[in-house]
């Protein structure tokens, strides 16, 4: 195929307009495999998949063309026409759009991906700025939340063992298209970095700034274990009970007899 035609065959493409984009997300150096679900005409002239310039492109006769860039990062799964990208990078990032070209249908859609590429996040570090105890069962902290280049600070009230988050959980988006997240979970305050690909967190007990919160919620504990025992311990004693009297009775009946 001369380069006059893949010229036009790549006008074509933009021309047509794309299929439904399929979403990706991959760790960086990680694999990818892309592949084609369609139907490919039998009587076919050249199959592309397409990223700037053309990626790969498969022939009737079962010939492949590898572009430059990619030169020893593809392979070729058993599904036909499907391809496994190596190692990718941040600058592989990018819409993968297979197409097939006919002599009859022309240009013909079979898949696109918008492959985005993404690093590990980096580490996040909980830091608790200020402790408030207004009575004996009420405490406020007011935390930060921060990586390298991101914080966000965040105010937890609790009241009796209730706490809350002021405001809400807000989380926010990084230079770096990361999330920067500081939320409750039971009695710990967590501070979590991610992205699509990745995450790192951080965490402080609130017992540890608040110890009305603590003594109050052993002293719940210590009160739970207490009514499980005499709980267990009363059932038992009912069913100790109640086989002594068994016992009694059917000897009783056995001798009466």
């Amino acid at each position: 195929m001369s380069i006059f035609v893949i010229l036009g065959l790549l006008v074509c493409i933009e021309a047509q307009g794309s299929s439904a984009v399929t979403p990706v997300f991959v760790k960086k150096g990680d694999d990818l495999t892309l592949n084609v679900d369609a139907d490919v005409p039998e009587k076919f002239l050249v199959v592309y998949w397409i990223f700037n310039e053309t990626v790969v492109r498969f022939t009737p006769d079962g010939e492949t063309r590898i572009s430059p860039p990619f030169t020893g990062r593809i392979e070729f799964p058993v599904k036909k026409f499907s391809v496994k990208l190596k190692n990718l990078q941040e600058a592989d990032s990018g819409v993968y759009a297979a197409r097939v070209l006919t002599l009859r249908g022309g240009v013909q859609p079979l898949a696109e991906y918008k492959v985005t590429v993404q690093g590990p996040v980096s580490p996040v570090e909980l830091t608790v700025d200020s402790v408030v105890s207004r009575s004996s069962d009420s405490c406020n902290l007011t935390v930060n939340c921060s990586t390298q280049h991101s914080h966000i600070s965040s105010t937890f009230r609790c009241v009796s063992r209730t706490c809350s988050q002021e405001g809400g959980e807000r989380p926010e988006v990084t230079t770096s298209g990361a999330s920067l997240h500081v939320y409750l979970l039971n009695s710990s305050i967590i501070c979590n970095h991610s992205n699509q690909v990745t995450w790192t967190k951080d965490f402080k007990m609130i017992e540890t700034f608040c110890p009305q919160y603590a003594g109050s919620e052993g002293s719940s504990a210590g009160t739970s274990v207490y009514l499980v025992k005499m709980v267990v311990f009363s059932v038992g004693l009912i069913i100790m009970v109640s086989a002594v009297i068994t016992v009694h009775l059917m000897e009783k009946f056995r001798k009466h007899k």
